[in-house]
């Protein structure tokens, strides 16, 4: 797998026929038992990306099996690249709409509006993922072009730092989120699997951003210095690399959903939350009385906490105000989203 290509081929290794498979097979199991999980809990909403990343990522590693029996074909070299380096910005999006959710679930302890954090995630998602495909079809395309080859390893290694930095926000959320549940009380079973699937998985994104990382910087030093070290003949001269930090990362990321998914613990209505004593009830849903606008200019609602004055309506303080969801609830594991279980004491939920 180590070994010297010939010079007519793309890849700077003799590419591998039977890992790709065997990873596709695998990332396409996951994918399809996320379509029947998504189905069974009635959670699209959440976690789509899960889908959709699932989609793009069994491409690229269906596309980098042929690719290897064609390596000098340079179209179907472009698009595997682009399909295997495009699947783990958009999985990293579930991550975010489950935090989102767990807001909902927890308003009481969330940092922001909880339907502002998914845009705000998902937004800096678009643009690593808008940057990752630019920078890998420049870099891929450019061949014996310096110039273009790169402009598309700095936009690869500007999305991968940025990819770094986003996940490392998102793990200070969820800690922030963790802390002052723990610091209430509140912090029951489901939630903390919740939050430390949450750390894991970012984890991984994170591992896999970093050696990323140090495989774009060590083609832009080869490519101005034309000398190659012990890391980058490691990383860029060897195929088990992307196996072991590519693909292995994401198939445990997507695995660990594909047993901790949120439907199983999280209601599929964002108006039903926790209250302090462990019974969840049918709220209104976070109510923020600034303007669209204003909500995505300041999230973090900076302008009303330095008043004394947050614009969104704390509901949860008047518990007495809002029903019951359920007997017992998600929280105490006798509630489900699958369906046929769906039980609820009040027939006023099922309207809302």
């Amino acid at each position: 797998m180590a070994a010297d290509a010939v010079v007519t081929t793309y890849y700077p290794y003799k590419p591998n026929h039977v890992l790709p498979a065997i990873f596709a097979a695998i990332v396409g199991a996951s994918f399809l038992v996320h379509i029947w999980q998504n189905f069974r809990y009635r959670f699209w909403r959440v976690t789509f990306f899960m889908f959709w990343g699932g989609a793009i990522f069994t491409t690229g590693w269906v596309l980098r099996c042929i690719s290897s029996y064609h390596p000098t074909h340079k179209n179907l070299y472009i698009a595997q690249t682009v399909f295997v380096l495009g699947g783990p910005p958009i999985y990293s999006a579930a991550e975010y709409n489950i935090l989102g959710r767990l807001m909902h679930y927890l308003p009481m302890h969330a940092p922001l509006n909880p339907g502002r954090v998914v845009y705000f995630f998902i937004y800096l998602g678009a643009l690593v993922e808008s940057l990752t495909a630019a920078g890998a079809v420049l870099m891929t395309g450019a061949r014996n072009n310096k110039a273009i080859f790169e402009t598309g390893g700095t936009l690869l290694s500007i999305s991968i730092v940025l990819q770094a930095v986003v996940e490392c926000l998102f793990m200070v959320m969820v800690a922030l989120l963790h802390y002052r549940c723990l610091r209430a009380g509140m912090m029951s079973r489901k939630v903390h699997t919740i939050c430390i699937m949450l750390y894991g998985t970012s984890a991984l994104i994170l591992l896999r951003c970093i050696f990323r990382a140090v495989e774009k910087f060590s083609e832009q030093r080869l490519l101005e210095t034309h000398t190659c070290d012990t890391i980058c003949e490691a990383v860029v001269k060897h195929e088990w690399y992307i196996y072991a930090f590519e693909a292995t990362p994401m198939v445990l990321y997507t695995y660990w959903l594909n047993i901790v998914h949120p439907g199983k613990y999280l209601p599929h209505k964002t108006n039903i939350f926790l209250d302090f004593n462990g019974i969840e009830r049918i709220g209104p849903g976070w109510i923020d009385k600034r303007s669209t606008w204003q909500t995505f200019a300041d999230p973090f609602d900076l302008a009303g906490v330095l008043k004394g004055r947050p614009a969104h309506e704390k509901f949860w303080l008047r518990p007495d105000d809002w029903p019951t969801s359920v007997k017992i609830g998600y929280n105490h594991g006798t509630a489900t989203n699958v369906s046929t279980r769906y039980k609820l004491v009040n027939q006023s939920e099922a309207d809302m």
